[in-house]
């Protein structure tokens, strides 16, 4: 059985473990050799991913065939009505592809949420308010290219679970190994964190 790695991924770190000078990489917080990343999340991007040194956990967790759900929450300029939040939940045709029917509503503002360390940008005659997105995909940067195309760009991004496994009780670049077997059988259904 291969191991299987949560990270909380911070913001800024690329999800990558070879240098780039400069910028904060997976190396920089998590010192195990042989795991690689099952799935991705831009820089820009915060919260949890996945590493394990299986191919075939890899695969399983990252193939959008599988559908495994991935969750987040996404805080955004603008307050949407329910026509966008149906265009959300729809499919949203981001021009390049049409992405896949998801799950989109309107939450609290998290308060187990930790401060973001670089500052994001706030206009004070635009209200913000968080989404929570569930997709079975996951594109290049999709959340951000749906949310900006029905009119709500997106401030902060975070992955909060992918299946059953979910990022509680890690701080920003914190780590630790779980099991997998049970998480990718409970992975399709439907959790509130």
């Amino acid at each position: 059985m291969g191991q299987l790695i949560l990270l909380n991924k911070p913001h800024g770190v690329l999800c990558q473990f070879t240098g780039v000078q400069g910028r904060p990489t997976l190396k920089d917080y998590v010192p195990v050799p042989g795991v690689y990343a099952a799935g991705r999340l831009d820089a820009d991007s915060e919260g949890l991913l996945l590493l394990t040194d299986d191919g075939r956990l890899q695969h399983r967790i990252a193939d959008p065939r599988h559908k495994l759900p991935k969750r987040y929450l996404a805080q955004v300029e603008g307050i949407p009505g329910e026509a966008a939040l149906a265009r959300l939940r729809a499919g949203v045709d981001l021009g390049d592809f049409t992405t896949r029917p998801c799950e989109a509503a309107c939450v609290p503002e998290p308060d187990w949420l930790w401060p973001r360390e670089s500052p994001l940008r706030f206009r004070k005659t635009v209200p913000t308010v968080w989404l929570e997105i569930v997709l079975c995909e996951g594109k290049n940067r999709q959340v951000r290219r749906m949310t900006a195309k029905v009119g709500l760009p997106t401030l902060r991004l975070v992955r909060v679970a992918i299946g059953g496994w979910r990022l509680d009780g890690l701080a920003p670049g914190q780590w630790r190994e779980v099991s997998w077997e049970g998480a990718l059988r409970r992975g399709s259904g439907r959790k509130k964190r």
